[in-house]
């Protein structure tokens, strides 16, 4: 279940992430409570991502899967679901329809 459907009194970082030659985009902020977040989009393919911190991954719209660090298989997530990533891990995943995401980097 997402978590918030908009934010207030953010502090939004004018410079784009950017990934895969463009084809995953995002855009960080600090939210009210002092947590950075991210919200992107992810095109049509299939992608590695490596962690620092943990994050919790909301899928806002489309379809991807996922298949973490040590995992041999892919799990199915559609708009509205989210999975968390392990700390200094990685995960693959393949975006089925363009992907609409929330990032949240957990302590």
């Amino acid at each position: 279940m997402l978590k918030m459907q908009s934010y207030r009194n953010v502090e939004l970082i004018k410079r784009a992430n950017i990934y895969f030659d463009g084809k995953v985009t995002s855009r960080s902020f600090i939210n009210e409570f002092g947590d950075e977040q991210s919200l992107g989009i992810m095109q049509i393919g299939e992608y590695t991502f490596e962690t620092v911190k943990a994050e919790l991954m909301e899928i806002i719209d489309g379809e991807v899967e996922i298949k973490l660090e040590g995992e041999n298989s892919w799990v199915k997530y559609l708009g509205g679901a989210s999975f968390k990533v392990k700390e200094n891990s990685k995960f693959d995943i393949k975006v089925h329809t363009i992907c609409d995401y929330c990032c949240s980097y957990l302590d």
